[in-house]
């Protein structure tokens, strides 16, 4: 009577534009058991290029490349068929949000554990999503629009990154082209939508729940 076949190993594209981090993940990849390492890519671009070329199960994305933020390519990359999971140093609700809506299957740090990042891709080959628990909250509540800042308006929110750059209040109308009291109003509506008593309080919202950089 034979053994029944061993399952297919879970192909894996890896994209990381650094090359020592690159060879560390592929090693951890390649000696755990029923993962292989079929691609290594580079850029947005390559990545892109060597998923069509590899038709992996999973890409392993790392976020910042050369090219730009990678997640604006984790659509093309997932079409077809490819689970996608992304690695960053900046693994914030806001940014763990912006991978679910692009379709993402999970986001990892760049800290982790070798053996974690191992489990996930096992995990997302087989239809999970893996997501920090600390951030679940987060994610849900920027997916629901529960969260700081959800509701500003367009006008609001160039108010609000005038605001960041450290402008005045002139200086936002000015560059606006409104007037000094629309102006006020403007700040003032992102302050309440902010939860923030001041100018400075409302930028630290802001870059807190990844509103602005």
């Amino acid at each position: 009577m034979s053994s029944a076949e061993a399952p297919s190993p879970v192909r894996v594209l890896l994209v990381e534009d650094h090359d020592m981090v690159a060879e560390a993940l592929q090693q951890a990849l390649d000696r755990a058991e029923g993962i292989t390492v079929v691609g290594r890519a580079r850029s947005r671009a390559e990545a892109v290029a060597d998923a069509r070329e590899h038709e992996p199960d999973v890409v392993v994305l790392d976020r910042r490349l050369a090219d730009g933020d990678a997640l604006g390519v984790i659509a093309e990359l997932g079409s077809g068929g490819a689970r996608v999971l992304v690695l960053t140093g900046d693994a914030t609700p806001s940014v763990a949000a912006q991978v679910a809506k692009a379709g993402g299957a999970g986001l990892l740090l760049k800290s982790s554990q070798l053996g974690v990042l191992e489990s996930a891709v096992r995990d997302v080959a087989t239809g999970g999503v893996v997501f920090d628990p600390e951030l679940l909250p987060g994610v849900l509540d920027r997916l629901t629009g529960r969260v700081p800042g959800a509701e500003l308006t367009a006008r609001e929110r160039e108010t609000l990154d005038l605001l960041a750059e450290g402008a005045t209040t002139d200086e936002i109308g000015f560059r606006l082209g409104v007037s000094r009291n629309t102006t006020r109003n403007h700040v003032q509506r992102v302050l309440e939508k902010l939860g923030a008593r001041s100018k400075l309080e409302a930028v630290a919202v802001a870059r807190r729940e990844g509103l602005i950089d």
